[in-house]
């Protein structure tokens, strides 16, 4: 943190890699008290395990996954994040949150003046666990896909403003680790692929249900620059930011295919969606990163924290 990382991340169940175990809640405590001292947010995935009741399903069916990780587990860490930010006074962020019924709690949190931030994922907002199939483990991810009714309840989240932004939680791997052959939902390597599609999938929902392209500059752009602390240099177009700039068509309408994918591993839940906006071009600090051509040689930079505290 010395060196200006800006945040870390913390799991509160497995995370499914032996090397990054469960944090219980005296390691967070200490942990967000260092976090405290370096004026840096603690990012947490927010599941508590408990035992679960699962029904007489097979592996293969994703009503029997959704069961596995039911809402309360969402609920109990937050509960505990919550009461832990409140006692050591340090940012709390809560990663991808999947379930709504956190939201009310999140508000009072919020009113209270708790330095709380929250952020969930094009999947949770475009779709809904009605329409996902067995034995179809791209839609695996963790927390999971809820039904169509949290759905909307997320987006009037965003819109109420208890959910600060929206982001890709890219999570690829090979085809091979999805389990695609068996179709076992408990066996298979829980993440989704979208980073190259966040912003035709949100824009395409969002236009749906009346929002504007201010809106997903705000949730899409401002947000994270703002949580992470440099929104004077990032995500507006504010006289002396970076000019970081997206030129794209948002009338653009086309049903996703492989070609249309740029990640390495094609495996992902969306394709045949019909989706809305495409990407032309794409500027970083005013230099062209993507055109027609394709990507241009990298040029990323290191973006640091400016600590007071050291």
């Amino acid at each position: 943190m010395q060196r200006g990382t800006l945040g870390g991340k913390a799991f509160m169940c497995h995370s499914g890699i032996d090397e990054f175990p469960a944090a219980d809640e005296e390691t967070l405590r200490q942990s967000l008290k260092i976090f405290k001292r370096y004026d840096v947010p603690l990012l947490a995935h927010a599941e508590i395990t408990s035992e679960v009741a699962l029904p007489a399903l097979p592996t293969t069916s994703y009503k029997c996954y959704l069961a596995s990780r039911p809402t309360s587990w969402e609920i109990d860490a937050i509960e505990m994040l919550i009461r832990l930010c409140r006692e050591t006074g340090a940012h709390v962020h809560i990663v991808h949150l999947s379930a709504a019924d956190a939201l009310p709690m999140i508000k009072e949190a919020r009113e209270e003046g708790l330095p709380l931030t929250v952020e969930t994922c094009p999947h949770y907002l475009c779709l809904q666990a009605e329409d996902i199939p067995d034995a179809s483990p791209l839609y695996k991810c963790a927390p999971p896909i809820r039904e169509k009714a949290n759905r909307d309840a997320l987006w009037q989240g965003l819109k109420d403003g208890l959910i600060d932004f929206v982001i890709s939680d890219h999570s690829p791997c090979p085809t091979t680790m999805k389990e695609l052959e068996s179709g076992d939902y408990f066996k298979a390597w829980g993440g989704i692929s979208s980073l190259d599609l966040g912003l035709s999938l949100l824009w395409t929902e969002a236009s749906e249900r009346g929002y504007g392209l201010t809106d997903i500059a705000r949730w899409l752009c401002e947000g994270p620059a703002r949580f992470t602390g440099i929104e004077a240099q990032k995500g507006n177009l504010a006289p002396g930011t970076d000019a970081d700039i997206v030129i794209w068509d948002p009338e653009v309408e086309y049903t996703l295919q492989r070609e249309h994918l740029v990640t390495r591993h094609a495996a992902t839940p969306y394709l045949g969606m019909s989706l809305k906006g495409q990407v032309k071009k794409v500027y970083l600090r005013g230099e062209v990163a993507l055109d027609e051509e394709g990507f241009h040689p990298p040029r990323g930079q290191a973006l640091l924290h400016q600590h007071s505290n050291t």
